[in-house]
């Protein structure tokens, strides 16, 4: 039993902080900014088929 309970043993401020250097916090970031930025185009082009279908449909012949 105790291996299911070996975590609650330990003080709460026995935990290891994580430690990110500077180079890798602004490597991710630039990661997070261009994945933010290509979905952000991905929904601009999918308003933009949207948009040209919904021309074409209006000037379909009635």
């Amino acid at each position: 039993m105790s291996i299911l309970t070996h975590g609650f043993d330990r003080p709460f401020g026995a935990e290891r902080t994580a430690r990110i250097s500077e180079a890798r916090k602004a490597r991710l970031e630039r990661i997070a900014l261009q994945a933010l930025g290509l979905l952000s185009m991905g929904s601009v082009l999918t308003a933009l088929i949207a948009l040209r279908t919904a021309i074409h449909v209006w000037h379909l012949p009635a």
